[in-house]
């Protein structure tokens, strides 16, 4: 009330200075001029549409490239496939870097969201010198296509990009935008030896995480009673399920800005705003379809089902997909403005997998996390500012990411200032740290509950009875009824697709509409910004925006208490076979038998080596030691560190790695011992522990200035490497 009482009194002081007759007569003829030009616009986006879909493969790529692989010819066909993306001119390619392959999501939308712009995750890879290549798909799916098709075929892409890089350094790095994040994830757990570092901007994996009062789209399958109205749509589209109403739901969430923000800027801004309004309808616009089994597949397992983050899935040859088995390091890019997938949905598997922060280092992962504070869902993947902020440091960063030890870490990013120490070090605007965490600063941004879980647990039965009556009572009517023709003018009439409709050429209304807009531009006379008329336009157009706000604040706390006064019911969680409110509502992983001798093995083979290796492993424990200390480990201690090993050659990447890794453990299992070992690894020469010394201190220091515990550590350290002992017979100590 009293929002609209400010309206009210902020409308009612515009109308008490009336505008004079040459400002009224300047208005009228521009907001006549300016309803010609927009409705040119969406002419000109409805002849974009059409040209699009035209198109054999319409995509949205804003660079050239070339088809490597075409999924459609496989024996198990799927419509995706594998292109390279032709680096821009005076963009340098380095073939021993990674490659990059960014593969879109199959949500709606057709393919080029990760090369939309110059600024984009494909364009900061090339421009820090990575090979790029872009996994996309056509409009329609191939007869029979399934979800495990799709993960067949981008495993052949993700060997066929190996192939084509032996002398790259690292195994690709793998980006999925989005619904393509959960794919991607999936055949990293099936076939982990394909990845490198595995990037999930905006990627939904715990779907029914989220905050009381916020995050409202994950109680939509609970109130339609569950997944049943997804088959009943797949039938009515003869056998597919049409894109369209995949991005009708995303429009739904924010209806001011569907129903008048998006268009009233255009109208408000229509000489200036034409062109970025056309380029991103493009996309937006390029709707694709699903077949029902990958539909109706997605909805059980994921939407409502929730069974991907806790190991609960089980491929049609009967491999178990859990995340666990992931060997390469996954970064999660998530931000609290997301409507879609808020962090809780994007972070909530970690702490549905794992119990202790002890059971995540025994699976032997590297979780990096970093959270925006204020972008939208799809500002992850088309915003320039987070191109070359976020994605542009991950690019130039991701060998460092792909060698950080088993455990949790945020990625923390700050400015790069004058005053900060060593800046030839840095290769971007920011300085990116990884600093380690907990699980339960996880939980702390997940909140998850118990209670939560069980109201969830109780929909997804629910929707599972539901979808069975269906199949049973009436799927085989909806099925002998429905047909291409009732499939297309269900699309045509859909509130996505009917503009496009509307304002086409096909219309004999808007046929005259572009030679008037020619005129207009000619002629045109925009009313001056200080017009009165124009601010009390302002002032209407704040009021229609407050108002779809508010009811869409309404409905989001009215579907919230619906679904939880429905699911919290005791009856109905009985009537369904739930079991009593002590025992957990769903399963979650624990570490299995086989897993546990693994690891029980594999300690007792580290504490026996503890006093192994040579300088090169004394060097890296050392390191090791003095970071664990730390803040964090800093982008600029790495480069020392690379170059020093670009300089003197030495071990591999992955050698590195590995060396890295078994050093961590030693340090984590028995750090007294390990600590005591190193003067038994180092050489006897005294200018050779002098000069590694000095390498450690010049990494160390790479950040600034050594203090606190970290220059106590150091100074342990160098004690240890005064201390002469008989060095051991590890193969570190010849060369």
């Amino acid at each position: 009330m009293t929002d609209l009482t400010e309206f009210l009194a902020s409308l009612s002081t515009q109308f008490s200075r009336p505008a004079s007759a040459q400002q009224t007569m300047d208005y009228w003829i521009d907001g006549w001029q300016r309803t010609i030009l927009f409705w040119d616009v969406l002419r000109q986006r409805s002849d974009q549409y059409y040209a699009q879909k035209a198109k054999a493969v319409p995509n949205v790529l804003s660079f050239d490239a070339e088809l490597v692989l075409d999924g459609r010819t496989f024996a198990r066909p799927a419509n995706y496939g594998l292109v390279r993306v032709k680096p821009p001119e005076g963009v340098i390619i380095d073939l021993k870097k990674r490659p990059f392959v960014v593969v879109d999501p199959r949500a709606g939308h057709g393919p080029g969201i990760g090369g939309f712009k110059a600024d984009s995750e494909l364009g900061v890879a090339m421009r820090a010198g990575h090979p790029c290549y872009f996994v996309g798909f056509t409009p329609d799916p191939m007869p029979g296509q399934t979800i495990e098709d799709i993960m067949r075929a981008e495993a052949t892409f993700l060997e066929k990009v190996i192939e084509l890089h032996p002398d790259a350094e690292g195994k690709p790095c793998v980006i999925g935008n989005c619904q393509a994040g959960w794919a991607v994830m999936m055949l990293a757990a099936v076939r982990p030896e394909l990845f490198g570092p595995i990037i999930v901007p905006g990627s939904p994996l715990s779907y029914w995480a989220g905050v009381e009062g916020q995050n409202p789209m994950r109680y939509t399958g609970g109130l339609l009673g569950g997944s049943w109205l997804t088959a009943l749509t797949s039938d009515l589209g003869g056998g597919q399920f049409d894109g369209a109403y995949l991005v009708e739901n995303f429009e739904n969430l924010n209806p001011a800005n569907t129903f008048w923000t998006k268009n009233y800027d255009l109208w408000t801004e229509v000489d200036t705003e034409g062109s970025r309004f056309l380029e991103f309808e493009k996309w937006w616009g390029g709707h694709v379809n699903l077949n029902a089994e990958e539909m109706q597949w997605i909805v059980d397992q994921l939407f409502v089902g929730n069974r991907l983050a806790t190991a609960e899935i089980i491929t049609s040859d009967g491999v178990r997909i859990d995340l666990r088995n992931i060997r390469s390091p996954i970064l999660c890019f998530c931000s609290k403005g997301d409507n879609i997938t808020p962090p809780q949905q994007a972070l909530g598997w970690i702490v549905d997998l794992y119990e202790k922060d002890d059971d995540l280092r025994a699976c032997g992962q590297t979780i990096v996390y970093a959270i925006h504070e204020s972008i939208g869902h799809l500002g992850i993947f088309v915003s320039g500012g987070v191109a070359k902020k976020e994605h542009q440091e991950f690019a130039s960063n991701i060998d460092l990411i792909d060698v950080l030890p088993p455990g949790l870490y945020e990625a923390v990013m700050t400015p790069k200032t004058a005053s900060a120490a060593n800046l030839d070090l840095v290769s971007g605007d920011w300085i990116v740290r990884f600093e380690p965490r907990t699980l339960d600063n996880v939980r702390a941004i997940v909140q998850p509950d118990p209670e939560n879980e069980r109201r969830f647990a109780t929909a997804r039965r629910v929707s599972e009875i539901n979808l069975g009556l269906y199949r049973t009572l009436f799927q085989p009517f909806v099925q002998a009824f429905a047909s291409t023709q009732t499939a297309g003018w269900l699309h045509k009439l859909n509130p996505s697709e009917l503009p496009y409709e509307l304002f086409s050429d096909r219309n004999p209304l808007m046929q005259q509409i572009a030679q008037l807009a020619g005129q207009v531009r000619q002629q045109r006379q925009p009313s001056s910004p200080d017009n009165p008329l124009r601010q009390v336009q302002a002032l209407i157009s704040e009021g229609i925006i407050a108002a779809l706000d508010g009811y869409r604040d309404l409905r989001d706390r009215s579907m919230e208490q619906i679904f939880l006064s429905i699911y919290s019911s005791p009856l109905l969680q009985a009537l369904v076979g739930m079991r009593a409110s002590d025992e957990p509502p769903r399963r979650h992983p624990g570490l299995e038998p086989e897993q546990l001798k693994f690891i029980q093995q594999r300690i007792a083979e580290l504490k026996a080596r503890l006093a192994e290796g040579g300088l090169r492993e004394a060097a890296i424990r050392s390191l090791v030691y003095i970071g664990m200390a730390g803040p964090g480990v800093d982008e600029r201690a790495f480069e020392v560190l690379r170059q020093m090993r670009a300089k003197h050659g030495g071990l591999t990447l992955e050698e590195f790695k590995q060396v890295l890794r078994e050093q961590f453990f030693a340090l984590l299992l028995d750090r007294d011992s390990a600590l005591a070992a190193i003067p038994q690894m180092l050489p006897a020469d005294a200018a050779s522990r002098a000069d590694t010394l000095g390498k450690i201190r010049q990494i160390v220091s790479a950040t600034g200035e050594v203090s606190s515990d970290r220059a106590e550590r150091l100074m342990q350290i160098e004690k240890l490497f005064e201390t002469i002992e008989p060095a051991g017979p590890g193969p570190g100590n010849a060369g």
